[in-house]
């Protein structure tokens, strides 16, 4: 999509939901189109590069399949934009215009969007978002990922919900009302900390065989739990250039379970800042989010392990790639319309 700083006027308006997560960034649009893409962005390395990819800049797998010959960006990668040092920021906007471009947005329509980032990031990079967003968009608020899911579920009271990313893990308290910073925490307790334990205990077992970071990312998607399993985990990994059958079952497990310590003692303590009187309700309505929420037993896990100060329910987003996506639209779709223009001149 074209800049639209030297737009003039428009009168028809669109309202867009975006996460930008640090695995995956996701839109929806209130003309009913979606989409997500891998949170890549690369830039050819130089003229070579250019003419054999054909572009000028690449995003998602595309850019991931073809790295070596980009300089490959992941804006959000510990959850927040490094500003000033990299090309986060740039990235972030080639980002958001390409989201906006796969909804088919037009230069003739006025964008209202609301933007989930991490928590960490809503915290140190909110101004940082808004120059990337602002040549696509006309008017901007900018939430919290866990906040965007409990929105678009209707948890806006009472409930706790953990968004488990790649770079980080956000939870976020909802009391009837837009949460503070007091209400949301960040932790590195997430999907990239269980990828470098998986490798460091494949690394470990399997000293000979010759994988990367991006090929145990691809197995703890395709395999990931807590708790019990059944069967083997068995991958194929070259040997001296061979493909041989690895069993991980055991790492695949350890690695998963790394992250679960900090995940229920942060709940725990979020659970322990409601008033007294509504601890009970608050146990019984803990959600996850983020793709990390669909690990096989995580809500089973997490549940168990609260359950022993007392009952406890602990459910899943029904579609973890677009609840934040989804929440962010229906806010921007409820958002009074004076309220939009004191959000995009806040300093």
């Amino acid at each position: 999509m074209a800049k639209k700083k030297s737009s003039p006027k428009r009168s028809n308006k669109m309202r867009v939901g975006i996460d930008l997560g640090t695995s995956r960034s996701a839109v929806s649009a209130s003309n009913g189109a979606r989409d997500y893409v891998a949170s890549y962005v690369g830039w050819p390395k130089d003229f070579i590069s250019e003419k054999v990819l054909g572009k000028p800049v690449l995003f998602g797998r595309e850019a991931l399949d073809n790295r070596l010959s980009l300089e490959l960006v992941r804006p959000l990668e510990h959850g927040v934009i490094k500003e000033g040092i990299s090309r986060d920021e740039e990235a972030v906007q080639e980002l958001v215009g390409h989201l906006l471009e796969l909804v088919s947005a037009l230069e003739s329509q006025e964008i209202y969007a609301v933007v989930g980032v991490p928590a960490e990031s809503l915290r140190a990079n909110k101004l940082a978002i808004k120059r990337a967003v602002q040549d696509y968009v006309d008017s901007l608020m900018v939430v919290s990922e866990p906040f965007a899911a409990a929105y678009g579920r209707g948890l806006l009271n009472n409930a706790i919900v953990i968004d488990i990313g790649a770079g980080t893990t956000d939870f976020c308290i909802m009391h009837g009302a837009m949460p503070t910073e007091d209400d949301q925490r960040t932790i590195q307790s997430a999907g990239d900390y269980i990828d470098q334990q998986l490798f460091s205990m494949m690394k470990d077992k399997y000293p000979e065989s010759d994988f990367n970071m991006n090929m145990v990312r691809s197995y703890k998607e395709a395999h990931s739990y807590v708790g019990t399993v059944k069967g083997k985990i068995e991958v194929e990994v070259p040997v001296a250039g061979r493909m041989m059958i690895h069993d991980i079952t055991e790492e695949m497990g350890r690695a998963c379970e790394s992250v679960l310590p900090a995940i229920v003692e942060n709940t725990m303590e979020l659970i322990a800042k409601f008033d007294p009187e509504y601890q009970e309700i608050v146990r019984e309505n803990i959600v996850l989010a983020g793709g990390g929420s669909q690990i096989r037993g995580m809500a089973k896990y997490i549940e168990s392990a609260l359950s022993e100060d007392g009952p406890c329910k602990v459910t899943v987003v029904d579609d973890p790639v677009y609840a934040s996506a989804d929440g962010a639209l229906a806010l921007a779709q409820d958002m009074p319309e004076e309220y939009w223009e004191d959000l995009l001149n806040e300093e």
